[in-house]
């Protein structure tokens, strides 16, 4: 993946008094610039992390194969995944349409038959929808849910961008991600937001403010966790390098981790091929196609504090397109693994 830099010293100054402040100017470049080349260094020059997902922590989100857990069910579906050596699995939803209904008795009874663990599941954010399933509208059902199946974690996939985008339309929804992160925190649970592409955005009424900062800024660290998702945020660094005014504003989310690892349980590995004609900059692919270099990025987070603590979910979000993956979703399911599976070993394909 690119290397621009992002000074980790900078993310833990990231706090709500100061926020408002951070902009990409010549000093901070300076620093940014001497930062990045140092952790370069670390990165290319071996070190004691494999870089391997560890074993027991290579998972996959459930959206990946959502055509075939609606047509197969999640029984038929499970049993391919643990054949193809998943051993984690991250929810996007409890229904499998075409097979039928099922209790949440029934799919965490699927799992343990399968030997696979349910480390987390995304649900919405919120919906205009009064009973709609969301954490806004039934955030007690959606921690009960959760806490039926197990899950040491619970979280959304739906932008921060319910008010807008602007600073204070932010601080609104962190808040509410704060009250989220509390009411699972009191069930045993961690609250996390996974990212797509416009977190990395600025501020509608702040060009000097990236969304993300901002983000992790307003909310407590020890309430709202964070999974990133390595595609969407490569995307990020090829869209939003530059400040709407103009201004330089490279960043390396690498360093996102580096500052604060323990607020990263998760990861999505979904792997892109570069292509200019995109306007995010790549185009989905299997893991192990793409051009985003996850030997460094698992190397690197192999080498920081907590990191046995940290999920490793394949992700591709059209894989069930036939357009684009003829192939099928459980095909890319099976070739990620192996790519994955074959960095333990040192016989990576690519």
């Amino acid at each position: 993946m690119p290397r621009t830099h992002r000074d980790p010293a900078l993310a833990h100054a990231l706090r709500r008094r100061d926020v408002l402040g951070v902009a990409a100017g010549t000093a901070a470049a300076a620093v940014l610039g001497a930062v990045g080349a140092a952790h370069a260094t670390a990165a290319d020059g071996g070190g004691r992390g494999a870089p391997a997902v560890p074993r027991g922590r290579l998972g996959i989100q459930l959206y990946t194969v959502r055509d075939q857990v609606a047509a197969l069910g999640f029984g038929r579906v499970f049993e391919e995944l643990r054949a193809h050596g998943y051993e984690e699995v991250e929810f996007a939803g409890y229904t499998q349409d075409q097979v039928g209904p099922l209790t949440l008795a029934e799919l965490r009874r699927l799992l343990a038959d399968n030997g696979l663990r349910a480390v987390g599941s995304h649900v919405d954010y919120w919906s205009d929808d009064p009973d709609a399933y969301t954490f806004a509208t039934r955030l007690e059902q959606v921690l009960d849910d959760a806490e039926a199946l197990g899950l040491r974690h619970i979280g959304t996939a739906s932008s921060p961008a319910r008010y807008g985008t602007t600073v204070d339309a932010w601080k609104r929804a962190a808040e509410e991600f704060n009250t989220y992160g509390e009411a699972a925190r009191a069930r045993g649970m961690t609250f996390y937001h996974h990212n797509h592409v416009e977190e990395f955005a600025f501020a509608a009424d702040r060009p000097d403010v990236r969304l993300y900062d901002l983000l992790l800024a307003e909310t407590d660290r020890d309430l709202v966790h964070l999974e990133m998702d390595v595609y969407w945020a490569s995307c990020g660094q090829y869209r939003y390098s530059v400040r709407p005014d103009g201004v330089p504003a490279p960043f390396e989310p690498l360093d996102y981790v580096r500052a604060d690892p323990g607020r990263y349980p998760l990861f999505h590995v979904k792997d892109g091929e570069h292509d200019e004609t995109s306007a995010d900059g790549y185009r989905m692919v299997d893991v192990g196609d793409g051009d985003l270099d996850y030997r460094r990025f698992l190397a690197e987070v192999g080498r920081l504090p907590g990191r046995r603590g940290h999920h490793w979910l394949v992700e591709r979000d059209d894989a069930v397109d036939p357009e684009v993956n003829p192939a099928g979703s459980l095909t890319t399911a099976r070739r990620s693994a192996a790519y994955l599976r074959s960095l333990r070993t040192g016989r990576a394909r690519r």
